[in-house]
C-alpha cells in the first residue's frame, strides 16, 4: 500500500497522497524510476489505491480486500500491462490496448494501461499512444515507466504528469566517485569495476569529449579516434560512456533552470556550456544522445554512430 513508501519516497508519496485525497487525478503519468528497486511495487501500490472504492492507502484500515490480492497477481480485469515485444513497443500492441479499452469497465469506473520500458516504443506505437494522450477517455488512465524521461518524446512528456522516484546516491565531494555509484552500484561484480585502474581513465575521456564538442562542434568528427574509440571501446564501454553524458548534459540543464546539480560540481567547465546552449539546445542534446544510445543496443556500427552523434547534436547539419 502507499503508506509504505511514506519514508521511503516522501516526495512521491506526498504527491500521490495528495491527488487521492483532493480526488484530482492526472489522466496520464509518466514515472522516472531512476533504478529505484521499489518502483514497480509502489506504482503497484497506487493503481490500488486509483482502483479502491475507499482510495485507502494503508492496509491496516482496508480490510485486506480480494480486489488487491487479484491486483497483486496480474490478473485483475481493468488493468492492461504492456511489455517490450523483443526490443520495442510495438504499434500492433498499443492497438489491441485500444480496442480493449473501448468496451466498458467490468468492475467500477475506472481502467488502467501501464506502459513498462516506456523509452522502448516504437516511432509508430509513439504516435498511436500520442493520439491515446491527446485524446483522453473518462475513467481511463494511463502510466509510463522509464528509467530517464529524457528518452521519451517530448510531445508525449508534455501530456503526463511526471514523477521522478529519488534514488541517486548521496553526491560525493569527487563526482568521479558519484558517477560509479550510479553507474555500478547495483552491479554484481560493481567493486572489480569500480577498482579497475582504467574506470576513472574512462570516465574522465568522456567529460574531456563533450568538452571538446563544445568549444569545436562539426571539427570533432576529426579527431574521433583519439577522443573516443581510442578510450571506449567496447559495448558495456559504449552505454556507460553514454550515460555519463548524459549525466553530465542533465546537471548542465540543472545549473541554467537553478536546480541543484545531482552529479557535478559547479565549475568553470559548465558554467561556460550553460552559456552557450538555451534550455531548448540542453533538451535537444539530452534526447539525442538517448535516441543514439538505443542504436547501441542493436549493435550498431560505433564509427558510424559517433559521426552521426555529433551531426545530430549539431542539428542534422
Amino acid at each position: 500500500m502507499l503508506d509504505d513508501f511514506k519514508d521511503k519516497q516522501q516526495i512521491v508519496y506526498k504527491i500521490l497522497t495528495t491527488s487521492v485525497k483532493k480526488e484530482e487525478f492526472s489522466h496520464a503519468y509518466l514515472f522516472e524510476t531512476n533504478s529505484y528497486p521499489e518502483a514497480s511495487n509502489l506504482i503497484n501500490a497506487f493503481v490500488k489505491t486509483l482502483l479502491c472504492p475507499q482510495k485507502k492507502t494503508n492496509r491496516e484500515n482496508c480490510g485486506n480486500c480480494h480486489q488487491c490480492e487479484v491486483i497483486e497477481t496480474g490478473n485483475f480485469p481493468e488493468i492492461k500491462i504492456i511489455n517490450p515485444d523483443g526490443l520495442w513497443i510495438k504499434k500492433e500492441q498499443l492497438k489491441e490496448l485500444q480496442s480493449e479499452f473501448n468496451e466498458k469497465a467490468i468492475i467500477g469506473n475506472r481502467r488502467i494501461y501501464i506502459i513498462n520500458h516506456a523509452d522502448r516504443l516504437n516511432t509508430q506505437a509513439s504516435n498511436s499512444i500520442l493520439k491515446f494522450l491527446e485524446e483522453p477517455e473518462e475513467g481511463i488512465i494511463a502510466i509510463l515507466k522509464t528509467e530517464n524521461i529524457y528518452n521519451i518524446l517530448e510531445t508525449i512528456r508534455s501530456r503526463c504528469q511526471i514523477i521522478r522516484f529519488k534514488n541517486i546516491p548521496e553526491k560525493s565531494d569527487n563526482p568521479l566517485e558519484t558517477i560509479k555509484s550510479i553507474l555500478y552500484g547495483n552491479r554484481e561484480n560493481s567493486e572489480e569495476i569500480i577498482n579497475k585502474e582504467d574506470t576513472d581513465i574512462k570516465i574522465s575521456k568522456v567529460i574531456d569529449f563533450i568538452k571538446y564538442y563544445e568549444n569545436n562542434h562539426m571539427g570533432t568528427i576529426l579527431y574521433m579516434n583519439k577522443l573516443w574509440h581510442d578510450n571506449i571501446k567496447s559495448k558495456d564501454d559504449m552505454l556507460d560512456a553514454f550515460d555519463v553524458m548524459i549525466m553530465y548534459y542533465k546537471d548542465i540543464l540543472n545549473l541554467k533552470i537553478g536546480k541543484k546539480l545531482e552529479v557535478f560540481i559547479e565549475n568553470s567547465d559548465l558554467n561556460k556550456i550553460k552559456e552557450k546552449n538555451t534550455i531548448e539546445d540542453l533538451y535537444n542534446k539530452i534526447n539525442t544522445i538517448f535516441q543514439k544510445k538505443n542504436y547501441i543496443k542493436n549493435n550498431a556500427n560505433t564509427k558510424l554512430l559517433m559521426d552521426k552523434l555529433i551531426i545530430d547534436l549539431e542539428g542534422g547539419i
